[in-house]
């Protein structure tokens, strides 16, 4: 490992499935700019190509664009000292908003969805809107959240991202602005290390419309990452944190390596790493460059 390996500015890591360095002789052929390819490996079914040279923003979106996702090699912890993962649950650990799936079934469908969505983007405050979108689902029957939970769909990679992990005696954690219901089963189901969300109350076998204790906001979630990280004794520079929502901007910006995962265009405009194309496993590949000998 060089000792230079998190100062690289001019270092990028090129990955994706399918990708070949032919692929990349013709990105940079399009760009007109000059490259070296230092290395290459794969990560499962990944390619991982670590190039350097420059890259203008309008590269970097070519790259996107094109169907592979770009990072810089700047920063990013190392993965063979122990580190934390803090990760979103809605749409990023899972592939649904659970809210939404509930209401759904308890046919507020519509009401709760365009409330989830103006949330996501930042047009409405999390919490302001957690609230209301509970108190729509008022009177539901508690079996509705079994329902949901019994077609629980994991986010592509999340499995096999976690044992990768955990091999490298990292810890991993959730932090969710949904419900305990949800969070508590992928604590048990992937031993993980820790698991935050919001308590939703319920009442004779019916939703109350009301949240029990502290509504696990932005600030909530960037307070966690800083307390699991000092809990478990890592340094802040092995943190990372993964989100797609508004929600999850704070605690991604507060992690040494934060990362937008197929999120909201406001999250990538304030996100310097972003994963775009691949599943869960391009955070792996994005922490494998620092095991490779250059």
């Amino acid at each position: 490992m060089p000792l230079c390996y998190q100062n690289q500015q001019n270092h990028w890591l090129l990955y994706g499935r399918r990708l070949s360095k032919q692929k990349v002789a013709e990105y940079f052929y399009q760009l007109k700019d000059a490259y070296t390819i230092i290395n290459d490996w794969n990560i499962d079914d990944y390619q991982v190509i670590h190039i350097s040279g420059s890259l203008t923003t309008f590269a970097i979106q070519l790259a996107y664009n094109k169907g592979f996702d770009v990072v810089q090699l700047s920063q990013i912890p190392y993965l063979n000292i122990p580190g934390l993962l803090l990760m979103d649950m809605d749409s990023t650990a899972i592939q649904i908003e659970c809210i939404d799936e509930i209401a759904k079934l308890a046919g507020y469908g519509i009401q709760v969805t365009e409330i989830t969505e103006r949330a996501m983007c930042g047009e409405m405050d999390f919490e302001t809107s957690l609230r209301k979108r509970v108190s729509i689902l008022k009177g539901t029957d508690a079996s509705i959240l079994k329902k949901v939970l019994d077609e629980l769909p994991l986010t592509p990679g999340l499995t096999r991202l976690v044992e990768k992990l955990k091999n490298f005696n990292w810890k991993i954690a959730i932090a969710s602005g949904g419900f305990t219901f949800y969070t508590n089963y992928l604590y048990h189901k992937l031993h993980l290390n820790a698991a935050f969300a919001n308590k939703l109350e319920i009442c004779n076998g019916k939703v109350t419309g009301k949240i029990l204790g502290q509504i696990v906001n932005a600030q909530y979630k960037a307070q966690i990452l800083n307390t699991l990280a000092k809990s478990f004794n890592i340094s802040s520079t092995q943190t990372v944190a993964i989100g797609d929502g508004v929600n999850d901007l704070a605690m991604i910006k507060n992690a040494a390596l934060g990362i937008a995962y197929h999120a909201k265009p406001k999250v990538n405009k304030h996100t310097k790493v972003m994963i775009r194309h691949a599943d869960l496993m391009g955070v792996f590949c994005i922490l494998s460059s620092s095991l490779i000998d250059y």
